[in-house]
């Protein structure tokens, strides 16, 4: 049997990245997946994707900062699929970058409301959904950044990414006896189109290569995994985790 047979999830920044290898690691694992994301001509590209490779999609584009829509993608997983089981809550902006005290407070709050606030409207609506469906996987994405490591010039990313830790050992605490499972998954540097954005040099992608004792980034569809464990049955006594996937930088001082 498929690691999620009979299981409905939600992937949210599904449209690139490691939402995108989620998704279709998830549905080639059985999932039934909604796909979220801003851009629907690139969520419509990854449904024919899942579609055609045998599996089960349906996507709904855009602001993850607006509780409407937070509430439908929710209502999707259950009209469509009939309930809801696993919420990879995978949205992330870098932000605005830079000295903190040059920081706007209007890019504070646009960071944060993305980034950790978000989170907390899809639980709003993810929570009760899995309590009827009697249980179920919650996973936020954090990083390593502001937990483990710090960088200069990212206040705004690590504080929002690190609250995240704070929400699911909230939730797990609090709908533990009905289910509900959360955790946040902390990838390490992962190539994709955000991780370039942030080091967009050579010698910025060098230094940040040099300070893993891989010698290399993860992949997109080596994260995938990782929240595939956390989406699973095979993780069914973990809750309330930071679940370090950062390939060592965290311990590496060579």
């Amino acid at each position: 049997m498929k690691t999620l047979s009979n299981k409905v999830a939600i992937v949210v920044g599904a449209s690139s990245g490691i939402g995108h290898a989620a998704a279709k690691l998830f549905a080639a694992e059985g999932a039934s997946v909604v796909v979220a994301a801003r851009r629907q001509v690139e969520l419509d590209a990854l449904v024919s994707e899942i579609t055609q490779a045998g599996g089960k999609a349906v996507a709904l584009a855009g602001d993850v900062k607006k509780e409407t829509y937070a509430n439908a993608l929710v209502d999707l997983a259950l009209t469509q699929y009939g309930g809801l089981d696993v919420a990879f809550n995978n949205v992330g902006t870098l932000g605005a970058m830079g000295p903190t005290p040059d920081v706007s407070l209007c890019d504070w709050t646009h960071t944060v409301e993305t980034n950790l606030t978000s989170a907390f409207l899809a639980a709003k609506y993810q929570v009760p959904a899995m309590i009827a469906r009697g249980g179920g996987s919650i996973i936020f994405t954090s990083t390593f950044v502001g937990y483990t490591v710090a960088f200069p010039g990212v206040a705004a990313y690590a504080a929002s990414k690190s609250g995240l830790i704070g929400l699911a050992q909230a939730l797990a605490v609090e709908f533990g006896q009905q289910g509900v499972r959360a955790n946040t998954l902390l990838p390490g540097g992962t190539d994709t189109a955000m991780y370039r954005e942030m080091n967009d040099t050579k010698e910025a992608q060098d230094f940040i290569v040099g300070l893993y004792p891989m010698r290399r980034l993860a992949t997109a569809d080596e994260i995938a995994q990782s929240a595939l464990y956390l989406a699973s049955d095979a993780s069914s006594f973990t809750t309330g985790s930071a679940m370090l996937v950062d390939g060592g930088v965290s311990v590496n001082r060579t």
